[in-house]
């Protein structure tokens, strides 16, 4: 189910949920084979990614193992994507990758969360969409937290938790990450 905001809500104990925990069995038996390989596999790596999210993936794409999700396929990716090691994406929500997008290691692209209210917590998981739009640069550390769209060109500075949207040609960082300046080629 989704709502007007392009959140997926999945209810504890539905066929929908059940079919989640399906996905996240199949995904981490992908991404066990996945996590055995070396920056060498580059072919390999394409292989199970594409397997992974259900599309074949650009042969400019790259990343270096470990990689880790919860379900995988529901991310896009488009062509010339870098993906250093030990990045997690929760995809529940939808994860649409563009374009000369490089992401740091130890990144965490999370889609995936639950409501606040204690009685909800449990009953409730939300999937809120992310994009990154062309040309980003996620530097390590950074977490992206579902509902946000990272602008063209932008730079999410280390360490940074992106909760709100990132406007085109900026550098962002902080926790909560703000604004630092806007960034171009002069």
């Amino acid at each position: 189910m989704s709502n007007e905001d392009g959140a997926r809500i999945i209810h504890r104990r539905t066929l929908e949920s059940a079919a989640m925990v399906a996905n996240v069995k199949r995904a981490m038996a992908i991404t066990a084979a996945l996590n055995r390989l070396t920056f060498n596999d580059a072919d390999e790596i394409r292989a199970l990614f594409s397997e992974l999210i259900g599309k074949k993936v650009d042969e400019s794409f790259s990343l270096i193992p470990p990689f880790y999700t919860a379900g995988g396929d529901e991310i896009r990716v488009g062509r010339n994507v870098f993906v250093n090691q030990n990045c997690t994406f929760y995809d529940l929500g939808g994860l649409d990758i563009g374009d000369d997008v490089m992401i740091g290691p130890n990144v965490s692209i999370i889609t995936a969360g639950h409501p606040l209210e204690p009685s909800r917590r449990h009953a409730l998981t939300i999937g809120k969409p992310i994009v990154i739009e062309r040309n980003v640069w996620i530097a390590a550390g950074a977490t992206i937290i579902g509902g946000v769209t990272v602008g063209e060109n932008s730079v999410v500075a280390a360490g940074s938790v992106v909760t709100k949207d990132v406007p085109p040609n900026t550098l962002v960082g902080g926790n909560s990450a703000r604004v630092i300046r806007s960034i171009g080629d002069d």
